[in-house]
């Protein structure tokens, strides 16, 4: 095994080793850590609904009633009536014919885009996207063209020089989950349509907080009718686990058949379907409502320390550092004042490397 110390080695030196820190609480707005109680700034449980009473009794009756798991997959013997309800939820939600559950948003994206496009297909993906979004479009095995972060005139340049034949699927972020940008959602759809395209976005940063009701950016855009893939993830703002996809009853028929990470995984645990049903449910209250304008209240005050280059568009509060071991030791010298926001690093590019809360 001296070739894997060799390569953690190296990773070691380059600042890039990532470690596992347990965590001796559940996810809140303070946790315990190496036994003390700390400030948690680096969540992605934005509405606090992971923790909520509602939420947690939901989950607590689907293990009375149905079991801690679901026992198969989905096409075999593990679909419930509940993951039918939640998936019902999540179509009312995003205002579409119909919507798939995933085990996880990494699956559902990797599942929607393998089953969509292949050889002979072209993709166009945003250059901030996530990596699950960005390992869909390898495995898919189709021509994969990466566009500068959010430049419209490139992808445009991009889908013009295509030659015809194929499918065109232009894939994005909403909301990007380091840097908390929005895409140009509306210039995409546009895009889309004139290049004969579907649209794909991901919401998993904007569902539960932005648009009516929770429903994401791309209905407070307006353009919700116009994406053809909705997909988003059920464990940060909604409180719970898992991913889904939503469409066209013909999509989730076609993902149904052939997304390889829903007809070859065990199905979403009753736990979890019922706190996502539970944090549907609530985002789309009145309550709901209020902690949304209270999260957006205090992301506005957060702003005003003036600690970030980036203009707030969500929940994501990115302060760039811009070297792997000057965010170590910010991350390190922030956890030893009882806040705990862990260093994120990545190999691409300076631009990239950041410390976020």
């Amino acid at each position: 095994m001296r070739v894997l110390d060799a390569e953690l080695a190296a990773l070691e030196d380059a600042g890039l080793r990532r470690r596992l820190r347990p965590l001796a609480s559940a996810s809140d707005a303070e946790v315990v850590l190496d036994g003390r109680r700390v400030l948690l700034l680096s969540s992605n449980n934005y509405l606090g609904l992971a923790t909520h009473p509602a939420v947690k009794a939901a989950a607590c009756a689907a293990i009375e009633r149905w079991g801690c798991g679901a026992g198969a997959s989905r096409l075999i013997s593990g679909h419930l009536e509940l993951h039918a309800e939640v998936e019902a939820k999540l179509a009312a939600l995003k205002g579409t014919e119909a919507a798939l559950l995933f085990p996880s948003g990494y699956q559902a994206n990797v599942g929607a885009i393998t089953a969509l496009v292949g050889r002979g297909d072209h993709v166009y993906s945003d250059a901030l996207n996530h990596a699950s979004i960005v390992d869909g479009c390898r495995l898919s095995r189709a021509s994969v063209q990466v566009y500068p972060h959010r430049d419209v005139q490139a992808l445009e340049a991009a889908l013009a020089a295509t030659p015809r034949g194929g499918r065109r699927l232009i894939v994005s972020d909403s909301v990007f989950s380091m840097d908390g940008d929005r895409a140009p959602l509306q210039a995409l759809a546009a895009l889309a349509e004139e290049y004969h395209s579907w649209l794909m976005v991901d919401e998993a940063h904007a569902t539960g907080v932005l648009g009516p009701g929770g429903a994401g950016l791309a209905a407070a855009d307006g353009v919700g009718a116009r994406v053809t893939v909705h997909m988003g993830t059920l464990g940060k703002a909604l409180g719970a686990a898992g991913g889904y996809i939503c469409g066209s009853r013909a999509l989730i028929d076609l993902l149904v058949n052939r997304a390889r990470s829903f007809v070859f995984s065990t199905a979403p645990v009753p736990a979890a379907a019922a706190a996502a049903k539970a944090g549907i449910e609530f985002v789309r209250s009145a309550a709901g409502r209020e902690r949304c304008r209270v999260l957006w209240q205090r992301t506005d005050a957060f702003s005003k320390f003036e600690i970030s280059n980036l203009k707030f568009q969500s929940a994501i509060v990115p302060i760039v550092i811009g070297d792997e071991t000057q965010a170590m030791n910010a991350a390190a010298t922030l956890r030893e004042q009882g806040i705990f926001v862990p260093a994120i690093r990545t190999r691409p590019s300076p631009a990239a490397r950041r410390v976020c809360g």
